[in-house]
């Protein structure tokens, strides 16, 4: 199973992050692209823009965001191969604690619960 941590862009790198992947769909403000230790900018597994925008990081979306991100993140090929990993840090610029890499960090941990949640969305969706 792959171990999961979650760690702030501005946080200096460790020996025990292995495959680092920074997860927003915008780059940090202040940062230069060389400062960023990271081996994958994964773009693709990023709330979209229209979903990021709605949260805004507002405690009271909480819920409803990480439903909507969940259902966004079925579709990903990319959460596949980084489950395969033994050690993967999810790099994330926000301060808040509830953010999209603790999303993707709860899916990799549960990754059977998360594939029946996305059958049972297709199922109710008709595309099953």
């Amino acid at each position: 199973m792959v171990r999961v941590m979650v760690k702030r862009v501005y946080d200096a790198p460790s020996e025990e992050d292995g495959y680092r992947v920074f997860v927003e769909r915008l780059w940090p403000r202040g940062m230069k692209k060389d400062a960023l230790r990271m081996d994958l900018w994964a773009k693709s597994i990023a709330p979209s823009d229209a979903l990021r925008r709605w949260y805004s990081h507002d405690p009271a979306r909480w819920d409803e965001f990480r439903k909507r991100y969940r259902e966004e993140l079925c579709h990903s090929k990319e959460l596949e191969g980084l489950r395969r990993m033994d050690t993967v840090t999810l790099l994330v610029a926000s301060r808040s604690e509830l953010n999209g890499a603790v999303v993707i960090k709860g899916i990799l941990e549960n990754w059977e619960e998360f594939r029946s949640f996305c059958r049972e969305n297709a199922r109710r969706a008709g595309l099953q």
